[in-house]
């Protein structure tokens, strides 16, 4: 701006130097007046080029404050400019954590904040930061408050794989996430690999349970081998013998469609037929097709959000909850389903089984702190799962004394079983320090982790869409591994 300034002073002085000479020419005229009448026009003619060279010079001048001004309006744009990306940088750095965070629990999410599962982020995200608030609030971790830096998974390997290598040059010492048990088979060899723990508070694919993870993957929700059961009990128990499965081709899907049907089987059910699906499709004619065909008692659906489309299919053809028992898992039983159709009636009487603990109705305290981080939400679903999966990375690295992924991995499974009882991470801190083990008890439940890092024993919810398409817990079932 300085320098703009100069030019218009230097481009005002040129302006009045000009106007100096025209004012002499007067002069020098006048001394000659005394001439002849030829003189006096050339002095005319000269007082016309006089005038004309002050005119021309005043327009000089003023394109040259013109272009002074618009110079000094593009140097302003540019200022500006620079204000708002340094603006910008400021921000990023605020998400980021600040200098060297060794010794510092730093955790990267990699939850659901769009696609196919994006329904359960928002509770998981509410479960997490709650988490976050409560273990800083009672003092952090290792003298430091614990940072959490968001993330998206997206439903597939190229969303969750960037978020992944952006979180690992950010020098995190753990992942939450993800939800999907496809997405995470996609990135769970980079993060253990990395030495950084890899933590799904929603993943349930049988899977996990001898996967070589070096120690460094864990999970607060059940393998699906006891959601598959109860789901199997509860079709049983609703007087079906026969049952057609159409299924979700991920390790989420196939896993859950062998845990399912074959307790079904043994209780005395037949499976009619099974259609494994691509849940990419254009349209879902074929699967729809095979519960059409084989007109069973029962049809369950393991998928995600298209299930709204096979459920559309299946109502138009005559087969849908009015007219079959129509089941689903936790993959699809969520109030955005209902969402899916201008009449959300038409899912009265769906079933299906949620792993977890009934949040909405049976733990007041606990809804009210998720709603206080997040009031929109209208699902629960695994947010009492990934509190308990932050809660027990802070304690493992406290009793650690370190925050380094490898440490913490080697001390989470038994801060799940075997010590002095306690359900909140202040309570806990204190037995670690005070020198004894701690066995953690978590919202989600007991936990009880085997050797593999999972646990062993779990509640699954019975759910049930009521006449108005509202999402309802009917009951719930205690499972449990044989280890």
């Amino acid at each position: 701006m300085q320098k703009a300034r100069v030019k218009r002073v230097s481009a005002i002085l040129v302006g009045l130097s000009l106007t100096a000479a025209a004012c002499g020419s007067d002069d020098d005229g006048a001394v000659e007046d005394s001439d002849t009448e030829v003189d006096a026009g050339d002095d005319a003619a000269e007082d016309d080029a006089m005038e004309d060279d002050a005119m021309e010079d005043d327009a000089m001048e003023d394109d040259a404050m013109e272009d002074d001004a618009m110079e000094d309006d593009a140097m302003e744009d540019d200022a500006m400019e620079d204000d708002a990306m340094e603006d910008d940088a400021m921000e990023d750095d605020a998400a980021a954590p600040a200098g060297d965070t060794a010794g510092q629990l730093v955790i990267g999410g990699l939850l659901p904040e769009t696609g196919n599962l994006a329904f359960l982020g928002p509770p998981e995200i509410a479960g997490v930061e709650l988490a976050v608030q409560e273990i800083n609030a009672a003092g952090g971790v290792l003298g430091q408050d614990v940072v959490y830096l968001p993330g998206d998974s997206g439903d597939n390997g190229d969303v969750a794989n960037a978020t992944v290598d952006r979180l690992l040059a950010e020098d995190v010492d753990a992942f939450i996430g993800a939800a999907s048990s496809g997405v995470s088979l996609t990135v769970i060899d980079k993060i253990t690999q990395a030495g950084k723990v890899h933590f799904s508070p929603a993943n349930t694919s049988p899977a996990f349970t001898d996967y070589p993870d070096n120690d460094l993957y864990f999970r607060t929700a059940p393998s699906d081998v006891v959601q598959g059961a109860a789901l199997a009990d509860i079709m049983i128990a609703d007087g079906n013998t026969s049952a057609t499965f159409l299924v979700l081709n991920d390790a989420y899907g196939t896993g859950l469609l062998e845990f399912t049907s074959g307790p079904f089987e043994n209780a005395g059910g037949v499976v009619d037929a099974t259609n494994v699906y691509d849940p990419k499709a254009e349209n879902f004619d074929d699967v729809v097709a095979v519960a059409v065909e084989a007109d069973s008692d029962a049809i369950v659906i393991i998928g995600f959000d298209e299930t709204s489309k096979i459920l559309t299919g299946l109502i138009e053809a005559g087969v849908g909850p009015d007219a079959k028992n129509v089941y689903g898992t936790d993959g699809n039983m969520g109030n955005a389903l209902a969402e899916a159709f201008d009449d959300p009636s038409v899912l009265a009487g769906m079933r299906g089984t949620l792993p977890g603990v009934d949040v909405a109705n049976d733990f007041a305290d606990f809804r009210a702190n998720l709603e206080a981080i997040d009031p929109d939400l209208v699902d629960f679903s695994y947010s009492a799962e990934s509190y308990d999966a932050i809660v027990l990375m802070a304690l493992a690295a406290s009793a650690a004394g370190s925050d380094d992924g490898v440490a913490m991995g080697a001390a989470i499974v038994e801060i799940t079983r075997g010590g002095e009882k306690c359900t909140t991470y202040s309570d806990c801190l204190a037995i670690i320090e005070a020198g004894n083990d701690a066995d953690f008890d978590g919202v989600s439940g007991p936990l009880e982790f085997r050797d593999e890092g999972e646990p062993t024993q779990a509640s699954i919810l019975t759910l049930e869409f009521d006449e108005s398409g509202a999402l309802q817990t009917v009951g719930s079932v205690q499972g449990s591994v044989d280890v």
